[in-house]
């Protein structure tokens, strides 16, 4: 139990803008043979598409304060990351689970008040699909 919580975690910390590789940890359990593997990419899908879903939460409701000095990214920032999302629309979400730019996209997304319901969608499929991706290339 304590693995699928750690890697629950560690998936959930991997999606926000801290550093950690629910990947590799993820690769080490399937590894191990002796956790069941729907619940090990239940556990990271699972704590992977919620720290999605923590980001979208800070854009949306934090995107007010966007002209504060202390906010995280700048005026000029969110045009040009707004622009490039514009280009490639809402699908460029389903690449959410892309190191580097994953993370602010999901912030982004909540930045544009883009609909949660899409917004989760995208995201969920994305994130799912590369876990999937993952056991069958390591298994």
């Amino acid at each position: 139990m304590i693995a699928y919580i750690s890697l629950f975690l560690i998936s959930f910390l991997a999606a926000t803008i801290f550093p950690a590789s629910s990947e590799l940890t993820l690769i080490g359990l399937l590894k191990a043979n002796t956790y069941n593997y729907y619940l090990l990419l239940g556990s990271a899908s699972l704590g992977n598409i919620l720290g999605s879903v923590f980001n979208w939460l800070l854009g949306f409701y934090f995107s007010k304060y966007i002209n504060k000095k202390w906010f995280p990214f700048k005026n000029n920032q969110i045009k040009t990351a707004s622009k490039w999302f514009n280009k490639f629309g809402i699908w460029s979400l389903f690449f959410s689970w892309v190191p580097i730019i994953g993370d602010p996209l999901t912030f982004l997304a909540g930045v544009l008040q883009i609909r949660f319901v899409i917004f989760l969608t995208l995201v969920a499929l994305g994130k799912i699909s590369r876990y999937i991706f993952i056991y069958f290339l390591f298994n």
